[in-house]
């Protein structure tokens, strides 16, 4: 079974961005000879995450203010006591950020049937910028045949 890597490079806008990734997703699946198999889509950082869902604006708007709720940047927290950390001089103050990403996904495995993404009628493949603005690497895999 052939397996196919490539990465996916996205320059991040401020703060928390949501990008619709599926185009791209697609893109690659199409530039392959795979019909059948799947692809995984992993995130490798630690302030960015994955996610399934519906790429609709105000919902989209609605997952930034609950993530926000979930983890306000003006809490304290331990990882920003960077007098106490040895850490490069640019260090961002970016605790909240880690701990969004917790409560999404570093990876999503999607099916490929006949040359296609398998994502039901609302979904898309959603890539978060949590502590931007920077440049982010996907890691993208098909396997199949």
């Amino acid at each position: 079974m052939p397996i196919i890597n490539k990465f996916l490079e996205i320059a991040t806008d401020e703060g928390i961005t949501i990008y619709n990734i599926t185009p791209q997703l697609e893109d690659f699946i199409e530039s392959t000879a795979i019909k059948n198999g799947q692809i995984l889509v992993f995130s490798r950082h630690t302030t960015t995450a994955l996610a399934i869902n519906e790429n609709e604006v105000r919902l989209l708007e609605d997952i930034k203010v609950f993530l926000q709720k979930l983890a306000p940047n003006s809490e304290h927290y331990l990882h920003n006591d960077l007098h106490l950390r040895d850490v490069p001089e640019d260090e961002p103050i970016n605790a909240h950020s880690h701990l969004m990403a917790m409560m999404l996904s570093t990876s999503e495995f999607i099916p490929i049937v006949d040359g296609k993404l398998a994502l039901g009628t609302w979904q898309s493949v959603l890539f978060f910028e949590l502590d931007g603005p920077r440049k982010r690497t996907v890691f993208l895999q098909i396997s199949g045949e």
